[in-house]
């Protein structure tokens, strides 16, 4: 448990992947996954709420996202059918 609890420590304490800490201290990658996975389960971060302007933002961010969706969805369908045509 002692070996478990300070594995979890450093995979979660540093910015390295859990697959190079899990290299570093002899583990299977999986294992110590699940043991991070129980961890941060057990132990969930509570995140600040948005502000006023990060919420404007956001929306602005998905509106832009969802109107490039819809330009690539078109230019996709026109590729297409131009392509058709060419043969």
């Amino acid at each position: 448990p002692e070996f478990r609890d300070e594995a979890v420590k450093m995979a979660v304490g540093s910015d390295r992947p859990i697959a190079q800490v899990a290299r570093e201290l002899g583990i299977n990658p999986g294992t110590l996954g699940n043991w991070v996975a129980a961890y941060r389960k057990a132990h969930p971060v509570k995140e600040e709420p948005l502000s006023v302007s990060d919420r404007a933002r956001l929306r602005e961010l998905e509106r832009e996202n969802r109107k490039l969706k819809m330009k690539n969805d078109f230019l996709g369908k026109a590729a297409a059918f131009f392509a058709q045509e060419y043969r």
